[in-house]
Formats: C-alpha cells, sequence, structure tokens
C-alpha cells in the first residue's frame, strides 16, 4: 500500500474550480412567506452580498504537497490532507454519487466525495474511479469522506461524449476479450485497444473467446500478426474450458482489467477462472446479434488464486482520448522502421508521394487491415481536433 511522506512539503496554489449557476436559484419560500406576511415590502429584505458570484467564482485557493503539483498525468493537483485522521484506500466500485473502498484493514467504507474534489476543472467525467487510491476521512456505521486522489499509474481510458472516460486506474495489463462469433471478431477494435494501451502504460494480452464454436485454424493468420508484434493471443472458452489456465497464469499476482464488447464473455470467463464468483452474464440478443449491457460499473474483484481483477462494463465503440493526428503512427510499432524513409518528414501516409509506409502496405510488408485501422485512427483524431 502507498505511504505518504510524514514531511511532505506543502504549497498553496490557485486552481480552477467549474463554473456557479450565472444567477442565484430563486427562493422557494414564496407561498410561505404570503401566508404569514401578505403582499408587505418588509417580507422580503434586500440583501446586499459581497462574496462573488456565478461566472467569477471560479477561483480558489488551496494547500497540496509538491509531490501532487509536480506528478505526471492529466489530475488536477489535489488538496493536502491529515494523514493523522484519514486512511489511505482503495476504490473497489463507483456507484452513483458513493464509492465503496476498501481501508488498510481490509474493511470497506461506502464513501462521499469532497465538494471541492467535484467541482475541480477536469476533462473527467468522474473525478473518483475504480482503482484509485485514496485518503478518506472514516466515520460512523462503516462511511466515509473522499478528500484527496494520489497519482495514477496504468490507466484504461476513453472518449466519451467529448470527455474523458476513465474505466479504470492503477492496473498492470489489460486483457482484451473478443469474441471470434456472436458478436462477430472486430480488428480493428482490437487496434484501438492496443493504442489506448500502449499510451496508457499497460501490457495487453487479447483473449478470443468462444472458440469452441467455431474452428480456431482460419484465424490462425490474425493470430500470427498480433504474435509477430509481440502481443500474446490466448484462444478461450469459458464453456469448456479451453485456455483458462494459460490465461490464469498470467493474472497471478497482477492488477488486471478485462474490456471489450457486450456479449463477448467477459464475465463468463471471470466465473469460469474463479468458480463462485457469481457475476452476471446475458447471452446476445439474436435481433441485433449485439450483447446486452449486463456489468453497469466497472469493480475491482481479488483473486483467490492472487491477484485483482476488473470486469468492465461492455463497450459498443471505442475512442481514443486526446490524441493527436501526428501521435497515431507512433501506435503502429510495423511502421516505425518505414516512417524515416518517406520523402516528407510530415508525411501522414495518405495521400503523399514517395510514401515508404504506403510502399510498405503495397509489397505486404505491413499488413493492409493494420493499415486500414491506422487510417480510421487517423481519421478520428482529426475529427477530435476539429470540436
Amino acid at each position: 500500500m502507498l505511504q505518504c511522506p510524514a514531511m511532505d512539503k506543502k504549497k498553496k496554489i490557485r486552481v480552477e474550480l467549474r463554473k456557479n449557476r450565472s444567477k442565484p436559484p430563486r427562493d422557494k419560500r414564496w407561498t410561505q412567506e404570503f401566508q404569514e406576511h401578505g403582499f408587505t415590502e418588509d417580507a422580503q429584505p434586500s440583501q446586499e452580498r459581497v462574496r462573488a458570484k456565478g461566472e467569477l467564482s471560479r477561483k480558489r485557493t488551496i494547500i497540496t504537497s509538491e509531490e501532487a503539483l509536480h506528478s505526471e498525468g492529466d489530475q488536477p493537483p489535489m488538496p493536502a490532507v491529515d494523514t493523522h485522521e484519514c486512511l489511505l484506500g482503495r476504490v473497489l466500485k463507483v456507484q452513483g454519487l458513493y464509492s465503496v473502498v476498501e481501508g488498510p484493514d481490509g474493511k470497506t467504507y461506502r464513501c462521499a466525495v469532497r465538494r471541492l474534489l467535484k467541482t475541480l476543472v477536469t476533462d473527467e467525467r468522474n473525478v473518483v474511479t475504480t482503482g484509485d487510491r485514496v485518503w478518506f476521512r472514516p466515520a460512523a456505521a462503516g462511511e466515509g469522506l473522499i478528500e484527496s486522489i494520489e497519482p495514477r499509474h496504468g490507466v484504461l481510458t476513453r472518449s466519451s461524449r467529448r470527455r474523458e472516460h476513465v474505466l479504470v486506474a492503477n492496473v498492470d495489463q489489460l486483457v482484451v476479450v473478443m469474441s471470434l462469433i456472436e458478436p462477430d471478431l472486430k480488428p480493428h477494435l482490437i487496434d484501438r485497444y492496443l493504442a489506448c494501451a500502449q499510451r496508457g502504460g499497460l501490457e495487453t494480452i487479447i483473449c478470443l473467446n468462444k472458440a469452441d464454436l467455431v474452428d480456431p485454424v482460419s484465424y490462425q493468420p490474425l493470430i500470427g500478426s498480433y504474435a509477430q508484434l509481440g502481443v500474446p493471443v490466448i484462444l478461450t472458452s469459458a464453456r469448456t474450458g479451453l485456455g483458462l489456465e494459460l490465461l490464469k497464469e498470467r493474472l497471478v499476482g497482477r492488477a488486471t482489467v478485462f474490456s471489450g464488447q457486450s456479449g463477448v464473455g467477459k464475465s463468463s470467463l471471470l466465473n469460469a477462472l474463479q468458480p463462485g464468483l457469481g457475476l452476471r452474464g446475458r447471452e446476445v440478443s439474436e435481433a441485433t446479434e449485439k450483447g446486452r449491457h449486463t456489468t453497469t460499473t466497472a469493480e475491482l474483484i481479488p483473486l483467490a488464486f492472487g491477484g485483482w481483477a476488473v470486469d468492465t462494463p461492455g463497450v459498443r465503440q471505442f475512442q481514443l482520448w486526446n490524441i493527436r493526428p501526428e501521435e497515431v503512427e507512433g501506435f503502429f510499432a510495423e511502421m516505425r522502421p518505414f516512417v524515416p524513409l518517406c520523402a516528407f518528414p510530415d508525411c501522414s501516409h495518405t495521400h503523399e508521394d514517395r510514401c515508404a509506409v504506403k510502399l510498405a502496405v503495397e509489397r505486404r510488408l505491413i499488413s493492409e487491415r493494420r493499415y486500414l485501422s491506422y487510417l480510421g485512427m487517423l481519421q478520428s483524431a482529426r475529427e477530435e481536433r476539429h470540436h
């Protein structure tokens, strides 16, 4: 468990808060005041306010630590906490306005989030996410208040309605679960996951589930293409147990997030890996051939054989967050040897003449399927920049 330095230096800084309402809320006691006073002018005394209102009150001075001030990532600086009154815990699950936090004693607490944290300006949908290490102030009846969030590492994040949706934080690796059938395999989605994992500092394992329902021989070229990139691929079946022992070996002693489309079998795999877990799963809709959302929130689950697993809600699409167009080529390792050979230093590998990457695709030195994934990510990144 991460420990806070006893003599960490503190510093005062100004932080930006979200805008308040531009107009104060109306007085909701009109009926009561009318019944008591009628229309007398004395019933509504005027008040003068010196305190800033509305859009003017967007700054606040907080005391933070030097470590929080210089931490990496997009998190805003966090307020310093009294480590004698607060406990350091880990968020197991976020449900609405409350988070389930495991304390250092192994007990769980139902914690709200300090108002200051919720009003800090951030691009994230929620300031607290599953896997966060947080300082919280315990209260009676197993409740508490989250006061501060420790710097993160190993994050899985995506773009959602032009905001950042951090699915999980402080994990070691990502298992991309894809089904070979029902719903059909989507290699371009795998490529997006690989790019996101690389950016978030996660190792990646590709898990091709429902292998008992198809002939796996026809998928060997795809498996080989990822093996050449150094990404392990495991064929699994939650129903027959195929590949489960191999997958379990890679989970021992590590924090792992499982992610993929709805209906690919993430919950079923975890139930098979740890009997008695009891995660809910549901079949794919026959009408739409898409999975129905059964898992509604990411949850950190201790594994009996060692390690942690995070079961995440299924995704219909996976958009990379805050990616510059010129960054995209860096997510495709097979393109790197050819990029310096392009005629133009700012070559986008789309329309330029004497492009070494396009020539490598023509000569089948780079997979055409992966090149199309590159074009799709590049287009998405350009569209995000224009909004």
